[in-house]
């Protein structure tokens, strides 16, 4: 087995043991070949899987198993559990004395809190764009919609929220500021965990698209304030849903 081959992002099969203490959550995973940076990689995968979990779908604790992990990685239980105390550093999860580490669910109040952040940084990453972004990149933005186009949206949900995320990444890529990019990472790896969730409720997923080809426009025009102002009032427009719909976050 090549010692570069890993799990990649979008695998989201999951093994779950049921018991008193929630779920032990195990990704089936390719073990890890190189004897170089155990750590990293095993962060990497674990975050990965993580990410790609539907953890706000049920209220039901999800348990990460240190030890199957390890099994599956094929190196042992350190490793791993440096990974695991990188991934509660950061807030995805959470060790809990005697009982194992669980997978965090961020609550109501924290995540409009990450999406306020969010909606300042995107912002301007927007104003960034207008200034300096190439012709070129702008116009991929527009690309990544041309799919779903002709009414398919509903029917290509799934897809949809994958390029919703893409979109709000790219915004932040393209604003070419190191620091900037840097601060968004993890505050935006935490919420594409409830963009998934909330895409598909009332009727975001349209005023969704709507808000994004208005935000292109906006950027290919270079209207710097009008460009800020819609990046900023979409992400808010978030916050509002999630304040209003999203009890399952509490």
């Amino acid at each position: 087995m090549s010692s570069d081959r890993f799990p990649r992002p979008t695998d989201k099969r999951i093994e779950r043991d049921s018991g008193p203490e929630g779920a032990a959550v195990s990704p089936r995973l390719e073990p890890i070949g190189s004897p170089e940076s155990f750590k990293s990689r095993a962060y990497t995968a674990l975050k990965d899987a993580i990410v790609s979990m539907d953890v706000y779908r049920s209220r039901a604790d999800i348990r990460l198993d240190e030890r199957r992990l390890a099994s599956d990685f094929g190196i042992s239980r350190t490793p791993v559990r440096e990974a695991m105390a990188q991934l509660e550093r950061e807030g995805f999860v959470r060790a809990v004395p005697r009982r194992g580490i669980y997978v965090v669910r961020k609550t109501k109040r924290e995540v409009i809190e990450m999406i306020t952040a969010w909606a300042a940084l995107e912002s301007m990453a927007a104003r960034l764009i207008t200034e300096n972004a190439g012709v070129e990149d702008i116009t991929s933005l527009r690309r990544m919609f041309t799919k779903f186009e002709n009414g398919e949206l509903h029917a290509r949900l799934d897809e949809y929220s994958e390029v919703n995320i893409e979109f709000h990444q790219a915004i932040i890529r393209m604003s070419a500021n190191a620091v900037l990019i840097s601060l968004a990472g993890n505050l935006f790896t935490h919420m594409r965990m409830i963009r998934r969730k909330t895409i598909g409720e009332q009727d975001r997923a349209d005023r969704s698209i709507r808000d994004h080809m208005s935000i292109i426009e906006a950027l290919e025009a270079r209207d710097t304030k009008r460009a800020e102002d819609l990046v900023r009032n979409h992400a808010l427009g978030l916050a509002e849903h999630v304040a209003k719909y999203a009890d399952y976050l509490d």
